[in-house]
């Protein structure tokens, strides 16, 4: 078992690795309002990020990903008194290449191309065949339809030490059960644990 900082050095792959990343409850809940953000969450947030060679995110990902940082990247600080410890992740995110999967968007950009449902396999497949250090991705409808096709190579839950009671909940559904094996564990701040996995295939 390894720990430590998370590198794309640690990913040693013949093809591109799709790495998916989420901050999770005790519990079980992924809302992102339902943790308290830090400056050590989004310091390691925005280098899984800029170790990715582009991101992979459906739509209400996406959608939520650019109200909440284009601006904040194009006029450098961070609107109604957030902390400016924010802004870095903004110009990672800002920046980085990205593939949107809908079937309702007729159109993006934010540095990004359209991928429709019925060709997600098939061109994340093609993706991940490229040379470069990896995809990354987020979210919950979208890494559900990864899942179960055997697309994502690395799963991360960054714990909070938090009971909310409700969901969003990830991976509900899924039609066969996926095994991991643990191959990371680090710590943020002092109580919120980052456990990295890989699939058992």
């Amino acid at each position: 078992m390894m720990s430590g900082s998370t590198s794309a050095d640690s990913y040693p792959s013949p093809m591109r690795p799709l790495r998916y990343s989420i901050n999770i409850t005790i519990d079980g809940c992924v809302d992102h309002t339902a943790v308290t953000p830090t400056e050590a969450m989004h310091r390691h947030s925005a280098q899984l990020l800029a170790d990715a060679d582009a991101l992979l995110f459906g739509r209400v990902i996406y959608e939520m990903m650019e109200a909440g940082w284009r601006e904040v990247a194009r006029n450098d600080e961070m609107p109604d008194g957030r902390p400016e410890w924010m802004v870095p992740f903004a110009h990672v995110i800002d920046r980085a290449p990205k593939y949107v999967v809908s079937d309702s968007l007729t159109s993006v950009d934010w540095n990004a191309e359209l991928i429709r449902r019925d060709d997600l396999e098939s061109t994340v497949r093609e993706l991940k065949a490229q040379p470069g250090n990896g995809l990354a991705t987020g979210g919950v409808t979208l890494p559900l339809a990864l899942a179960e096709l055997d697309l994502i190579d690395s799963y991360e839950f960054i714990v909070h030490p938090r009971i909310v009671g409700h969901g969003p909940r990830i991976f509900e559904g899924i039609s066969q059960h996926v095994d991991l094996r643990l191959v990371e564990r680090s710590e943020l701040d002092t109580d919120i644990v980052v456990l990295r996995y890989e699939p058992v295939r």
